[in-house]
């Protein structure tokens, strides 16, 4: 495994690991998950030196942060933890978005508790709450890092003008957001300002929720009851126009002896050394087979090909449906 930096003095592992598909989502997002499977991938996960799992407080709720913290009990040094707070939800899910300090502290000690950790290495506002401005959200999140309960804080989905708002109230390590082959936004307004600033990039389902691993071939391949039967991407209308940069990113696997999913975690890894992807895995196989990407290396030609192939506003349809679109770039 090689390393990189989020941000000063904040190494991490080039890739690491998202736990979402592990616990607490079941067959509404990537299908049914094993407790037990899921543990060793955090365990081999470990072994092969990745060092960043990404969690959050709403992945279940609650359960998979339990999860997590069951699989490093006594591998704490070897960790570095991730978690997420800002949602409102009940029994039956999530019920909108919460940033208000009072929220903050809740989350925090309650994701403290569920992970038996006594600090969080990396604590994300999960989703921008436009009910309270920033510098308060941020002010609160740093009141927790003073308090020795949180080391270094994040953003998800925030816009650029939030973000430079953030970074006034408190350093901010890293902004996390979607960055793939299929959803390239972030190059245009996202990375500059974190590049300016000095804060590290995250991108989340780096492999475009399963589709740029070309294991998926046709709409129908996808079980009954996931979640991305109802993906804009994933749609009829859509399904064949975006297999078009598969076949590329299949075309330079082959010519390197590797997976479609390693070519395209290496096209992002090669977009800046302050990039950190984070692939779900709730396998051991298809832990292995990611993190082999952090040693592959495209040339020159090779990343063009995947840039002509897919450019940026060039997936067909949204990324999101209308209601979680609007909860984005805030």
């Amino acid at each position: 495994m090689k390393y990189r930096t989020l941000g000063p003095e904040f190494e991490v592992s080039a890739l690491g690991l998202g736990c979402m598909p592990m616990a607490g989502v079941g067959r509404n997002m990537y299908g049914e998950a094993s407790e037990a499977e899921s543990i060793a991938t955090i365990h081999r996960a470990i072994e092969l030196g990745v060092t960043l799992f990404d969690t959050a407080e709403i992945y279940g709720p609650l359960v998979n942060e339990e999860l997590v913290g069951r699989a490093i009990r006594g591998k704490r040094d070897a960790v570095v933890i991730a978690t997420k707070f800002g949602f409102r939800y009940d029994e039956n899910g999530m019920t909108g978005v919460d940033s208000t300090p009072a929220n903050v502290q809740r989350a925090c000690e309650g994701s403290l508790q569920r992970l038996g950790v006594e600090t969080i290495d990396l604590f994300y506002q999960h989703r921008v709450d436009p009910n309270v401005p920033i510098e308060e959200t941020v002010g609160a999140m740093g009141r927790l890092v003073e308090q020795g309960k949180v080391r270094r804080l994040g953003l998800s989905e925030a816009s650029a003008e939030t973000i430079r708002r953030a970074a006034a109230v408190h350093p901010i390590a890293a902004v996390q957001s979607e960055y793939s082959l299929w959803e390239r936004d972030v190059e245009a307004d996202i990375l500059p300002v974190v590049r300016e600033l000095g804060i590290g990039f995250v991108p989340y389902s780096p492999l475009g929720r399963g589709f740029l691993t070309g294991q998926i071939t046709r709409r129908e391949d996808l079980p009954e009851g996931d979640y991305r039967r109802n993906d804009p991407r994933y749609s009829e209308e859509n399904f064949d126009r975006n297999m078009k940069v598969v076949e590329v990113v299949k075309a330079i696997a082959a010519a390197h002896d590797a997976s479609a999913a390693q070519v395209a975690l290496a096209w992002l890894l090669a977009q800046g050394d302050d990039i950190v992807p984070i692939p779900g895995s709730k396998r051991r196989a298809t832990l292995e087979d990611s993190m082999k990407a952090a040693d592959l290396v495209l040339s020159a030609d090779e990343l063009a090909r995947l840039d002509q192939a897919s450019p940026r506003g060039g997936t067909a349809g949204p990324r999101y449906g209308e209601k979680a679109m609007a909860m984005t770039r805030l």
